[in-house]
């Protein structure tokens, strides 16, 4: 069984960018109904994953779209709560020189990220990734994630996906992503993705109750 991670700061610690109302509707309801969907899921197939990126592997290569959406969206959200801090720290070190050298500069990565996840049209998640060819922003829609995709790596996300920003922002999907970027994004913590994306061990969701720790939870 899965468990739904705690949130790794208060629902509070992140306001005025995001409001403790939506930190508790998103964490406790959506996040939750997730997680217990892969469970009830997983229990009716007898299924018994070692991990939630395995699940999610195999769901999307047995084309098993309901697992595969609600798996795939239990991670997405515990990653997305490791990538915000109410201790924002600037962009420094390596990533910095890599965003200089993919973006121009911290202005034209921030361009080109809220740009990105402006202009995707319905639900889905803007990304930071790791990839051979070097730093690239993409978007995914619905609950798809780069995990496995081309031997990518996920160094930051933000969810784009109307509950985790309308009661702060209404419509303003612009706003959010710039007040996201600016004021919580934990670009330590995408710092680290991109050393160990180098030959370290990279961030994982929760091992099922059972299964190996991990070395850092969402």
């Amino acid at each position: 069984m899965f468990k739904l991670p705690d949130l790794p700061y208060g629902y509070d610690a992140l306001q005025p960018t995001i409001s403790s109302e939506t930190m508790r509707l998103h964490h406790d309801k959506h996040h939750a109904k997730y997680v217990e969907t892969v469970n009830t899921l997983c229990s009716k197939e007898q299924l018994t994953p070692d991990s939630l990126e395995s699940l999610i592997l195999e769901a999307r290569s047995s084309r098993q779209t309901k697992l595969f959406n609600n798996a795939a969206q239990a991670w997405n959200h515990a990653f997305f709560w490791s990538c915000m801090t109410p201790d924002a720290h600037p962009l420094d070190g390596e990533l910095a020189a890599q965003i200089a050298q993919a973006f121009g500069d911290v202005k034209g990565f921030k361009d080109k990220f809220v740009q990105e996840g402006e202009g995707h049209f319905g639900s889905g998640w803007v990304w930071l990734l790791a990839t051979k060819e070097g730093l690239v922003v993409r978007s995914t829609h619905d609950g798809e994630n780069p995990l496995g995709q081309d031997g990518a790596t996920p160094l930051i996300a933000c969810d784009l996906w109307e509950h985790a920003y309308y009661v702060d922002y209404r419509n303003d999907r612009k706003a959010y992503l710039g007040a996201w970027f600016d004021k919580v994004a934990d670009w330590r913590f995408a710092a680290d993705q991109l050393a160990a994306a180098k030959g370290g061990e990279v961030w994982r969701y929760p091992a099922p109750a059972g299964g190996p720790a991990l070395r850092r939870q969402a």
